[in-house]
């Protein structure tokens, strides 16, 4: 599991939620609309605090984590959290990441 998140979009981040620094939000599955990673799941974002954090990432002053039951949604995934220049929207893209081979 690999999430990266730009500034820019961290910046959206605190422009859509509205709320000081710091602040957590959460990334998990979503049961709706046709995920490019998970047939019938899309990335969700909410502003709560971390329980059993699986994973985590701080980029000035927001924390962004996933949930260890959430875990299976990123696994072998690079995530990128990354700008819409056209839309002015957060865009995220998933890449497969290399398995290791084992011997």
């Amino acid at each position: 599991m690999f999430i990266s998140i730009d500034e820019r979009a961290a910046t959206w981040f605190t422009n859509e939620f509205e709320f000081n620094k710091p602040f957590c939000i959460r990334m998990f599955p979503q049961y709706a609309g046709f995920g490019k990673k998970h047939k019938g799941y899309s990335l969700a974002f909410s502003v709560e605090s971390p329980v059993h954090v699986g994973y985590s990432k701080e980029i000035n002053g927001i924390t962004f984590f996933v949930e260890d039951n959430d875990a299976w949604f990123f696994e072998d995934t690079e995530t990128a959290l990354t700008m819409d220049n056209y839309l002015d929207e957060i865009m995220v893209t998933y890449h497969e990441l290399p398995s290791l081979a084992v011997i």
